[in-house]
């Protein structure tokens, strides 16, 4: 009898050990197997939530067949602890395990919304924007002068109190250092004061993340760090024979070329120009650099140069100084940088507008002549209209 007993119970343990394995190996099937999203979903994991929660919100958004077998997986997968707070970006089909990792692997949130401060050249202005999961766009929420507290809508205001919102700026080419600074002091997530104006060109204009509570000096310091890296790398990869001294030489000339076109394919063209007259020994002549000295970078000059201003003496006047002024006119951009010191080959010495938003250039100036008539007539058409 106790053997029959004894036969049953270990029948019964087979089998209950058996049924469990069976369980588990379905439990890791569901964990790993295509999740049922049809459609990306942007879920935010804010501070303090714990895997329970987030298994809750999963199961309810339709991300997840079961939040328990989603729990159970990430205490298994040793993740239960690494949970991340942000907004996260959930693709469609995305299995348990993948969502897993998406949340607790850390770093900048891939969803969500967004401030963006965009510091230009005429001033600046603050984007409030929001990702469609389902697009993976970018949608605007509002636009607001960031030096007018008045302008600041309430949804901006939201977004402060949101701590998986991302903060960027957004540095135009072209841009002077007294204009970045100027800029930094209305974007209010940032801290403390800029001591020292940068000095010109050594900023470089892009893109940064920062976070609340950076300070205002550590901005200028990446961009400082970044500008000093790019111009080396130029300079290191220089074309043979150039007319500049130095790295400081080939960074002036890249501010001029950088305030003389925005259009990418003619910086070398440009370039070229300006390489020609230094070796010819022809002043550059260019307008941007006797704005310069008109403004001294501290704003935009907002009218036409006057005939008097073309005559005056001041450091950066190339129409009465020889060579590259003392100083940067502005910060450049890597392009711009990359074209002072790898100009096109040709003979051109001169270049006006030519009323498509680039220039016409010209090897004589019997050529270059009928260029700015050509121009003239443009402009004088304009009027009219």
């Amino acid at each position: 009898m106790w053997r029959h007993i004894a036969s049953n119970v270990i029948t019964l343990l087979v089998v209950t050990v058996f049924l469990l394995g069976g369980v588990i190996l379905w439990g890791q099937a569901q964990y790993t197997a295509t999740g049922p999203l049809e459609e990306p979903i942007c879920l935010r994991v804010p501070p303090g939530t714990t895997m329970r929660g987030v298994s809750r919100d999963l199961e309810q958004k339709g991300a997840v067949t079961s939040g328990a077998i989603f729990r159970i997986g990430a205490d298994y997968a040793g993740r239960e602890d690494d949970l991340k707070a942000g907004s996260w970006l959930i693709p469609e089909g995305a299995s348990m395990s993948g969502i897993t990792d998406l949340l607790t692997q850390g770093g900048a949130s891939t969803c969500g919304t967004e401030v963006v401060w965009r510091i230009g050249v005429t001033g600046a202005e603050a984007v409030v924007r929001e990702l469609d999961p389902a697009t993976a766009q970018f949608a605007e929420r509002a636009r607001f002068d960031p030096a007018q507290e008045e302008a600041r809508p309430a949804v901006y205001d939201t977004m402060l109190d949101r701590a998986d919102t991302r903060y960027r700026l957004a540095f135009a080419e072209g841009i002077t250092s007294w204009q970045v600074v100027d800029g930094l002091k209305a974007v209010d997530v940032l801290t403390g004061e800029v001591a020292e104006l940068p000095p010109e060109g050594s900023l470089a204009p892009d893109s940064y993340e920062v976070q609340a509570g950076d300070t205002r000096a550590s901005v200028i310091a990446r961009m400082t760090q970044a500008q000093e890296v790019i111009l080396a790398a130029a300079w290191e990869r220089r074309a043979e024979g150039l007319p500049l001294e130095s790295a400081g030489e080939a960074l002036i000339l890249a501010s001029i070329i950088e305030k003389e076109t925005a259009v990418a394919e003619e910086r070398r063209r440009v370039a070229s120009v300006f390489v020609n007259r230094l070796r010819r020994g022809m002043r550059l002549q260019t307008d941007p650099t006797v704005i310069y000295g008109i403004t001294e970078g501290r704003g935009v000059l907002g009218r036409g140069i006057r005939q008097s201003e073309l005559r005056a003496e001041t450091e950066w006047n190339t129409y009465v100084i020889d060579g590259l002024p003392p100083t940067p006119i502005a910060n450049p951009g890597r392009a711009s940088i990359a074209a002072a010191v790898d100009p096109a080959e040709t003979d051109f010495v001169y270049f006006v507008a030519d009323g498509s938003g680039g220039h016409a250039f010209a090897e004589t100036l019997a050529e270059h002549n009928r260029n700015v008539a050509r121009w003239r007539e443009i402009e004088a058409g304009r009027a009219e209209e």
